[in-house]
């Protein structure tokens, strides 16, 4: 049984509301071509594109956009040395390339979650699912008790803290991507009773601001930054588990980047 990329994108969707102004286009690739193997990403990055062409695949799903924008290739790029590169071989690669962003937001419960959750054996501690966040309770733990476990289960080498490292937490929000903003965030400190807040990313004069404050007004408080990537990466695995399982004639890989920045 063959299936098309169109195929794919149909069975991703479907049930799905996406919004009119969605990112999620396939773009570039057609709908009727077939598939011979999947790649799943954060983001389409070159490293992953060259991964994609070694291992025979020709259609990889990724969560960020190819080209360094939310909305997709800004104008002030078109000259743009690192894009015309990169430009280059997509296109003679033959690759199609899915952005697969809004619509596994939108999956109850989001598909990013629980990638995390599942990455973090703590689906379990669940006690709640927004549609932007989760509520858990954990085992009673200190925020660097926490860190250190995040820092090990999803291979990373640091996160970022704000609040007293040695606070013990229970109740936890944990928010993926770029939810980490103020108002989003903050109000699952009052309206939830979380004492740590876990993040993806987010303004930093916000969220942390926040926490500094509480903390210095001698409250229970505490945030805890995974990174972007490093939040929304065990979504894309998760994805690459799933569609093994549903489409097993179909070769499918998850291919973990290497880290944007590196720590000094």
């Amino acid at each position: 049984m063959t299936m098309t990329m169109g195929q794919i994108v149909n069975h991703l969707a479907k049930g799905i509301s996406t919004p009119n102004t969605t990112v999620d286009l396939l773009n570039p690739g057609y709908l009727d071509t077939e598939v011979q193997g999947i790649v799943t990403a954060f983001s389409a990055s070159q490293y992953v594109i060259e991964q994609a062409i070694s291992l025979g695949a020709n259609f990889i799903i990724t969560h960020e956009g190819i080209f360094y924008s939310h909305q997709g290739m800004q104008e002030c790029l078109r000259h743009d040395p690192v894009f015309l590169q990169k430009s280059r071989l997509i296109a003679d690669s033959g690759l199609g390339i899915y952005r697969f962003h809004d619509t596994i937001h939108r999956y109850q419960p989001d598909g990013v979650m629980v990638g995390l959750l599942q990455a973090l054996d703590w689906h379990t501690y669940v006690v709640k699912q927004q549609p932007t966040s989760a509520i858990l309770t954990i085992p009673a733990m200190e925020v660097k008790e926490v860190a250190e476990y995040i820092k090990a289960k999803l291979h990373i080498r640091y996160v970022r803290v704000a609040g007293e490292l040695s606070m013990p937490c229970e109740r936890v929000g944990i928010l993926v991507g770029y939810r980490g903003g103020g108002d989003l965030a903050i109000p699952l400190f009052l309206n939830e009773n979380v004492d740590l807040v876990i993040a993806g990313e987010g303004p930093e004069w916000e969220t942390p601001e926040y926490v500094k404050d509480a903390v210095y007004q001698g409250r229970s408080k505490a945030l805890i930054m995974l990174g972007h990537a490093e939040s929304e990466a065990p979504g894309m695995k998760y994805l690459a588990d799933v569609l093994s399982a549903q489409f097993p004639m179909i070769p499918v890989h998850f291919v973990e980047d290497r880290p944007v920045f590196q720590i000094l």
